[in-house]
């Protein structure tokens, strides 16, 4: 039995119950391909139900405002992706009538949407022979060819899909594709690999060498950015507060965010209340906590302020909540609230 159909067999009797998997409407699967890039099946699962409760069609989704989409989106991160959804929708209204595309050639064209997930929606709603490649199928097939390309390279992606291409043949494009990724996530592990019941350990480079954990590697290395952001939180006695939209390039654009300070190092409340523009009471508290992103640690500080004086742009703790904010914020808020 070659590579294809023995993988298909593993995964007729070991697929994954997921809610995608009862359809092959292309805007779900779609939705739930966005939802889980660098999000984990068990978060990615609840958002993919409460997106499609507000956007059941694409019609939905073209018709909400940044403001609604990035709300339900709070909490899953990489904003930028609930961003392009919204563009791709309006794109999809206009150019497609309203129906979401299943072909390769289309689905590449639209923004947020590149060779995996134009691959993914493809094969699974039309059957095209597109094999995707993620870092599940990367590390699974690095291994079992023992492939010493780093995986970080546009290059070297290439040369992953070109030996899907290969691989693919003779089984259905969208199983084909689905077992791969469940088969280097249930088997094929980045840490905990379970070589011992993997099936194609006799045929495994990597393991017959015992070089497994050596698979993939990165030619580039990640290098963490310290960043230090001080929010100035106003406080009236009528419990109002001021916030602002943050616009500008970068992490968390065109959420809310309390007035910040950004400095270079770590901050006392003196040098934040030297830089202040506003007369207040008193500093009430002083919060601090750390948030981790891919590339960056950011070391935050909530310098909370009692004001007396009340501004036109001061809005009410309680309608904090109507605000789509970053998940350190938002934490931050229900403590507050």
């Amino acid at each position: 039995m070659n590579f294809s159909n023995k993988l298909i067999d593993w995964y007729n009797l070991n697929k994954r119950d997921l809610p995608w998997r009862l359809t092959k409407d292309p805007y779900r699967i779609w939705v739930s391909e966005i939802i889980l890039q660098q999000t984990r099946i068990e978060h990615g699962e609840k958002y993919y139900h409460k997106f499609l409760k507000k956007y059941p069609n694409i019609s939905y989704l073209a018709s909400t405002s940044n403001d609604e989409l990035l709300k339900i989106w709070e909490g899953l991160g990489y904003y930028s992706r609930a961003l392009n959804m919204h563009k791709t929708a309006l794109i999809v209204q206009e150019k497609f009538d309203g129906k979401f595309p299943s072909k390769y050639s289309d689905l590449i064209e639209l923004p947020g949407i590149g060779d995996y997930t134009a691959s993914a929606v493809s094969s699974i709603c039309s059957d095209e022979v597109q094999p995707v490649v993620d870092g599940n199928v990367l590390r699974f097939l690095s291994r079992l060819y023992k492939i010493d390309l780093p995986i970080d390279t546009a290059k070297t992606k290439t040369y992953f899909k070109n030996l899907g291409f290969k691989l693919i043949k003779g089984v259905k494009p969208g199983d084909f594709n689905q077992a791969m990724m469940d088969y280097g996530s249930m088997v094929c592990k980045p840490r905990k690999s379970c070589c011992q019941d993997c099936m194609f350990s006799s045929e495994c480079v990597a393991f017959n060498t015992d070089s497994v954990m050596q698979y993939p590697f990165k030619k580039k290395k990640i290098k963490i950015k310290d960043r230090y952001l001080n929010y100035v939180v106003i406080l009236s006695d009528d419990k109002k507060t001021r916030i602002k939209k943050r616009n500008s390039e970068g992490i968390w654009k065109n959420l809310y965010e309390f007035p910040l300070i950004e400095t270079k190092k770590e901050s006392t409340h003196n040098d934040i209340i030297k830089k202040l523009d506003i007369d207040f009471l008193e500093l009430k508290d002083v919060k601090r906590i750390k948030h981790k992103l891919s590339h960056q640690l950011l070391h935050i500080s909530f310098y909370i302020f009692r004001v007396g004086d009340i501004f036109d742009d001061f809005i009410s703790i309680q309608s904090l909540n109507k605000y789509p904010f970053p998940k350190p914020l938002n934490k931050f808020i229900s403590e507050l609230v």
